[in-house]
């Protein structure tokens, strides 16, 4: 129960540290204006409406009991009330006193006025609105064999504080919220600047010194994932260096085993060692490609349909067939990224006979689907293909024409860019690849 509650409200809430810290922050605002608001209608507001709202239908009772008692002039009477009480009233020897009007059941000022005027003159001895005027309510009250209609200021029953009241609540409260807008951006943006320096360099781009900036605590993961770059990049730097130096040292012999060679008599003997000489050869070569082929190049924005369509021309083979979408532009190491492309194709050439291509988008991921018609491979060596120096036949004829490699350095390509590789059974009874690249 309790976990499917703490899921439930984890999904309610936002994902990004900028919103949920604005949360933090505006919440309590907005909860202390609401109940500050609510205090203020109930305790202040509403009280001090109902008051004034009293004393009005209090000098409407004196008004029509002096002007009952006759001991004063009637218009004269009416002029003192209409001056010293901005009272404008009138009477009328009409018995019809209540007119069709839409009662406002939600405002406050009808539901005070209705309350009053019940209490002190009777359920079917009044009648008012407060819509027709905009700065006026007009009330009649029965008396005798007519009415008297009074046209009153609404700023008789309403206080004008309450207009200010919502204005110095609002204001403050979205200036605070604003201040805190701002505060959250600079505090956050170091934490989405850490982050993006992590994601390019986990693509392995060549960023520049990152600086940290921000709280002690953000600045601190900034400094450590600075040392972890360097780190990383001192061993990158040292494992190409000690492998030219390797490349260096065992071509040198393998030159003069070559020169050897031409001085034995025996043909088949030298055709013999001449073919593990080029096995050697070739497998130092594409492991020297397979460990510096990531930080080599720097990054660029290319039309990968182009790529594509210009790398299958290269091989100028009529069971290729292609479906390609035109102009997708993507940021990444276009050579590296031909390369990978050449190492799969390589392979569908190697076992297959017909060979289908597709590049497809579906909102920022770029999709390039690649079956053959060959042998295939088992499901169970699905992953295990994309291990350097793995071969499913390990037979010696086998190991001559392939080290291994291709799929490991094209994986490894893929994997750079912040994109996947994925193996499935073709509808050609063959292999096929599923590259999957963010654009």
């Amino acid at each position: 129960m309790s976990y499917g509650l703490n899921k439930f409200i984890k999904n309610l809430l936002p994902r990004r540290l900028f919103y949920r810290a604005l949360l933090i922050v505006a919440v309590p605002i907005i909860v202390l204006q609401i109940i500050i608001t609510i205090v203020f209608f109930d305790s202040l507001w509403i009280k001090t409406n109902k008051g004034m709202t009293r004393a009005l239908v209090g000098e409407m009772k004196t008004f029509i009991t002096a002007y009952d008692n006759g001991k004063y002039n009637n218009n004269d009477l009416s002029g003192l009330f209409s001056i010293y009480l901005d009272l404008n009233v009138e009477y009328k020897n009409d018995k019809l006193i209540n007119k069709q009007i839409n009662e406002r059941w939600f405002s406050p000022i009808d539901r005070t006025l209705r309350r009053e005027l019940k209490s002190n003159i009777g359920v079917e001895n009044y009648w008012f609105d407060t819509t027709t005027y905009k700065e006026l309510i007009h009330i009649n009250i029965k008396s005798n064999d007519g009415y008297f209609e009074f046209f009153i200021p609404k700023d008789r029953v309403a206080s004008a504080s309450a207009r200010m009241f919502a204005l110095w609540i609002t204001l403050p409260a979205l200036l605070m919220i604003t201040i805190a807008i701002i505060f959250l951006k600079n505090q956050t943006r170091p934490i989405v600047n850490l982050a993006k320096a992590a994601e390019r360099f986990g693509r392995g781009e060549n960023i520049d010194e990152y600086r940290p900036s921000g709280a002690l605590e953000i600045r601190q993961a900034g400094l450590e994932f600075g040392k972890m770059r360097k780190r990383i990049m001192r061993h990158l730097n040292q494992r190409s260096e000690m492998l030219s130096g390797i490349s260096h040292d065992l071509r040198t012999p393998l030159t003069r085993l070559k020169l050897q060679l031409s001085f034995i008599k025996d043909e088949g003997l030298s055709k013999k060692m001449s073919l593990d000489i080029d096995e050697m050869e070739k497998m130092l070569n594409e492991y020297l490609q397979f460990t510096s082929s990531t930080y080599l190049e720097k990054d660029e924005t290319f039309d990968i349909s182009e790529l594509v369509e210009n790398t299958i021309n290269k091989y100028d083979n009529n069971n290729i067939s292609k479906e390609l979408i035109p102009r997708v532009y993507m940021n990444g190491r276009k050579n590296l990224i031909q390369r990978s492309l050449n190492n799969i194709i390589d392979n569908s050439i190697k076992y297959g006979k017909t060979i289908n291509i597709e590049l497809s988008k579906k909102n920022n991921i770029l999709l390039i689907t690649i079956d053959d018609d060959g042998v295939g491979i088992p499901e169970t060596e699905y992953l295990n293909v994309f291990k350097p120096f793995y071969k499913i036949d390990k037979s010696r004829g086998n190991s001559r024409s392939s080290v291994g490699l291709g799929l490991s350095i094209a994986s490894d390509i893929i994997r750079s860019h912040g994109g996947n590789i994925i193996l499935a059974k073709s509808p050609l009874d063959g292999l096929r690849v599923k590259v999957f690249l963010p654009l």
